[in-house]
């Protein structure tokens, strides 16, 4: 397994993290809840963008989430004591390798991980064996061949295809979000069921222009820009002009469209 992590672990990530989940709360968890009592492992929790609201979703859940990284166990340790949950235990492990017993949970959530690994039906392989015969598990990606946008830019496109070609030379895979029906049923789950998740951006909506088109995705993306042309693939003034654009359907009369996807399967 890689462990390479394209977007960088830095604090202007972290804060881009915690405004994606802040500002897709609804969209990707309104039907995330799990019953009382029930034994959550959430399988790379990174800086806990995710966790508070799996907490917050289901208090009476016991949940469990482990990252690769010790540094993010803590800060996702922290973040969820500062919001006040007592339900969650942290351990730091490695997906391909756990120290739990097998048929230990109730339901496992995978959130913005797969899209990062080289083996992801390995992955999901390894972590049914952790879960119950009747317990299902969530997975959740993006897709970033779904993005369009108004007006249409040459150069965005361009700037986007960096990001999706830095995180495939790092053993990942950007456009993940579609291919989750087939890893799953690779994986041997059954009953798979997939919803695409359409994030829907105009100037009537100013949270989402803020929380997802400026701070969430095209954040993103120029992130990868020292990356990008460090690498040649694309040259300075075409990214430049990219991320200019990106930024350009934020105003009053741009359109910004981006897709995720949730795949909810059961271990029979």
């Amino acid at each position: 397994m890689k462990n390479k992590y394209v977007h960088g672990y830095n604090q202007k990530e972290n804060i881009r993290l915690q405004d994606q989940a802040s500002t897709l709360v609804d969209l990707l968890h309104s039907d995330t809840t799990f019953s009382p009592n029930s034994k959550i492992l959430e399988a790379g929790c990174g800086v806990g963008a995710q966790t508070v609201t799996l907490a917050k979703n289901s208090p009476e859940a016991h949940i469990t989430s482990i990252d690769i990284f010790e540094k993010s166990v803590a800060e996702a340790r922290e973040k969820v004591r500062a919001e006040g949950y007592s339900n969650v235990t942290f351990q730091q492990g490695n997906i391909f390798n756990l120290s739990f017993s097998f048929e230990s949970f109730d339901h496992i959530f995978v959130c913005f991980v797969l899209e990062h690994l080289p083996n992801p039906v390995e992955a999901l392989t390894v972590l049914k064996k952790y879960l119950k015969v009747g317990g299902t598990i969530t997975v959740i990606e993006g897709d970033h061949g779904s993005a369009y946008f108004h007006p249409d830019s040459e150069e965005a496109h361009m700037a986007i295809q960096c990001q999706v070609e830095l995180q495939k030379r790092a053993g990942g895979n950007a456009n993940i979000g579609r291919t989750l029906y087939p890893l799953l049923n690779d994986a041997g789950f059954n009953k798979i069921k997939v919803s695409p998740r359409m994030v829907y951006v105009d100037s009537s909506k100013p949270a989402f222009v803020e929380g997802f088109t400026k701070n969430t995705f095209t954040a993103m993306i120029e992130g990868v820009r020292d990356k990008a042309l460090h690498e040649d693939i694309i040259d300075k003034t075409t990214f430049d002009k990219g991320i200019k654009d990106l930024y350009r359907t934020a105003n009053e009369d741009g359109v910004f469209c981006y897709t995720f996807f949730k795949a909810i399967a059961t271990k029979e």
